[in-house]
């Protein structure tokens, strides 16, 4: 991949007093586009408005604190044709519409197959079995009495992306990209909990597993390679402070960093100790990848390097007219941390910098900025991420070449969009 390009001589970094003297010319080409506004009160400013004549809510009117009603278009999204029935079937956080990096748990995807479905914490066991010393039961406050760990990982589902295989297909980053999110999680490490059953009976760990199972009717499952299970795998029962949500495994799921959502089972109720792989359903004929030869790659759990630019993109255009732009976007890894973002404004042909808001970390995301100024010409938008093992996010057709179009996992390919001259912007694919 080439090193930075601004193209045309313009500079990927425009000076502070620049852009503040953009906003300024900006802002008075406003005034005159709407009217004589700067010699006229606003009523807004002049006049006392309605919020201010009058007490507003109590303390206690709100118990749980909810978005206010202004916000309320920033909602997960289902695709109803994409699966037959809501009880196995995907969600889509709005990603164009949030900044920062963490999710709130109430936007962040859902992904079930069979339902989401209520279990007490009381009523909560987990089993560990197998090759283990000691069989163990633990109840949700046994896991509680456990040294726990605060960690901040994406979760992606291996299908985000998975529509785009074959040509620009959904209308939005919250369709395209929005089968993941980033939240705080707490638990206790597997690893402990396997050391608290013994693992001496398993003998030579190097060609041991674990397969993990959800107690919800569809029992996902999912086999695990034991240097995995005692690298960086949690057993959480918090994120972002709070309890888990009902969709997302409450009261008990597993995380596991880096690698497909599906892996990260919820409501899990069992972990056994296998000197194989269980070769399950969920690791054969789905989470494999079809190449076009029809042999299908299997055991491809890492999520790697990936980026999409949130805005502007076909749910959040550009409203405000020529002037300071900010473009903004989302960039993970799942093999290690975020160490640059290059943006294009012309489908690929020239690149520059974009300033990422904190250092990258690990299998979390990042996000990045492009403090530019657009003159209001058509753009063809892409972002492309880099990571610390030295991986450049593919283009689409270096993608095909290895791949095929048979697949519909672990799509990481550069995404395109066009920006039309009114800020409008859809999903076109360039190669």
């Amino acid at each position: 991949m080439s090193d930075n390009e601004t193209g045309n001589g313009s500079s990927a970094h425009p000076s502070r007093r620049a852009f503040l003297r953009g906003a300024a010319a900006a802002g008075a080409g406003a005034l005159t586009a709407t009217g004589a506004n700067a010699a006229t009160p606003d009523p807004l400013i002049t006049e006392v408005q309605p919020w201010a004549q009058a007490f507003g809510e109590g303390v206690d009117e709100t118990p749980y604190g909810m978005p206010i009603k202004f916000e309320d278009d920033v909602v997960r999204r289902n695709v109803e044709w994409l699966t037959a029935d809501t009880v196995s079937s995907i969600n889509f956080t709005p990603i164009h519409a949030l900044d920062g990096t963490i999710t709130p748990q109430g936007c962040a995807f859902e992904r079930h197959h069979s339902g989401a479905i209520e279990l007490r914490k009381e009523d909560y066991r987990l089993m560990i079995n197998g090759l283990v010393d000691t069989p163990l039961v633990f109840t949700y406050a046994d896991l509680e009495r456990f040294p726990r760990e605060n960690h901040v990982y994406f979760c992606e589902c291996a299908a985000n992306t998975g529509m785009e295989w074959a040509g620009a297909q959904l209308n939005g980053a919250q369709f395209t990209h929005g089968m993941i999110h980033n939240m705080e999680y707490t638990g206790v490490p597997l690893r402990t909990l396997l050391e608290e059953a013994g693992l001496d009976t398993a003998g030579d760990l190097k060609d041991k597993w674990v397969f993990v199972e959800g107690a919800d009717a569809s029992s996902n499952g999912r086999s695990i390679p034991m240097e995995k299970a005692l690298d960086d795998v949690l057993v959480a029962f918090k994120a972002n402070g709070e309890a888990l949500r009902k969709e997302h495994g409450y009261p008990v799921r597993l995380v596991v960093p880096g690698w497909e959502g599906n892996m990260w089972v919820k409501w899990i109720r069992r972990i056994e100790v296998t000197d194989q792989a269980i070769e399950s359903r969920e690791e054969t004929s789905k989470y494999t990848d079809v190449l076009d030869n029809g042999i299908a790659r299997k055991w491809t759990w890492a999520m790697d390097a990936k980026s999409v630019v949130t805005s502007p993109s076909p749910q959040a255009p550009i409203t405000h007219g020529k002037g300071p732009l900010v473009v903004t976007g989302l960039a993970w890894s799942g093999r290690g941390a975020i160490t640059r973002v290059d943006v294009s404004k012309d489908g690929g042909m020239t690149w520059e910098t974009a300033r990422l808001a904190k250092p990258g970390e690990k299998m979390a995301l990042t996000r990045f900025y492009l403090d530019t100024d657009w003159d209001g010409s058509e753009m063809m938008l892409q972002s492309r991420a880099m990571d610390d093992t030295g991986y450049v996010q593919p283009t689409k057709a270096q993608l095909r070449e290895v791949r095929g179009l048979n697949s519909i996992y672990h799509n990481n390919c550069i995404q395109t969009w066009l920006v039309r001259s009114n800020g409008e912007a859809e999903n076109v694919e360039v190669s």
